[in-house]
């Protein structure tokens, strides 16, 4: 490879590398703010499911080392360090291969990810319980979600049935959140009281709720989001084949080390 070609893969290496710290800030940045998130439907996953977690965290690893990456990728592109630029395609190729391998789990466990999602939410509705400080937060994110979708419970506001409040109340309240009248449009959290219970009891049909359940939406919302993830894993994908390609082409024209610029003692 001749001088010229030598420096305009030097240069590109460095472009796209600075492309690659960029676009590591980004998946840092995601990871954050699933773990900082308090008012969306990644809050309820966030404290209820484990595994959201641990993915959190494994974001924000990745994010960290893919930056990293990307600082040592235009250092080792600058200055022409072969052992860097080896050091620097082996870490983009396990990173690839570890990325690969994360969506393959993902998509073959995705009807698991979706119980563990109905089993959350279930639990969530049997036990909500405005007097309970402990889980606040999680109920708010839960009233919050069912408020903006205009949707009650996960399948439908049958759902609602199995909160031992509302059992003890005889069906006689409903879930705030839930609500379709313009009167309660000022409360969203909570449980607010029918107005003409009929013999004292009643049922889901009594309720001013809407009758669409939040999974359809809840999934279409996961699935434009996922949309988005994708999106930003495949822009990181396309990167690292691009830098691993650049990175061992210009390794292998780079014959010699020059030490003579280096201090001698």
């Amino acid at each position: 490879m001749g001088s010229g070609c030598l420096k305009v893969t030097k240069y590109f290496l460095f472009l796209f590398n600075l492309l690659f710290l960029i676009l590591g800030a980004v998946i840092l940045g995601f990871g954050i703010w699933i773990l900082a998130d308090k008012t969306s439907f990644i809050a309820v996953l966030q404290m209820s499911s484990p595994s959201l977690k641990t993915g959190a965290y494994i974001l924000i690893g990745v994010g960290a080392l893919t930056m990293l990456m990307g600082f040592l990728g235009c250092l080792g592109a600058v200055n022409e360090i072969r052992c860097l630029l080896g050091l620097y395609f082996t870490c983009l190729m396990v990173i690839l291969i570890t990325q690969v391998a994360a969506g393959l789990v993902i998509y073959f466990q995705k009807e698991t990810l979706k119980e563990e999602l109905s089993r959350i939410v279930g639990s969530l509705i049997e036990n909500y319980d405005p007097s309970n400080d402990d889980e606040r937060n999680l109920q708010d994110a839960w009233d919050y979600v069912q408020t903006q979708i205009s949707c009650c419970g996960w399948a439908g506001a049958k759902d609602w049935e199995s909160n031992k409040i509302l059992i003890n109340q005889s069906m006689t309240e409903y879930p705030c959140s839930c609500s379709n009248s313009s009167k309660d449009f000022q409360v969203d959290t909570g449980f607010c009281n029918l107005d003409v219970p009929v013999n004292g009891t009643a049922t889901y049909a009594d309720w001013p709720v809407h009758e669409q359940g939040c999974m359809d939406s809840v999934e279409k919302w996961l699935k434009d989001n996922l949309g988005v993830i994708l999106g930003v894993c495949t822009g990181v994908a396309v990167i690292e084949l691009l830098g691993m390609i650049l990175s061992i082409s210009l390794c292998k024209n780079i014959h010699s080390e020059d030490y003579t610029k280096v201090p001698k003692s």
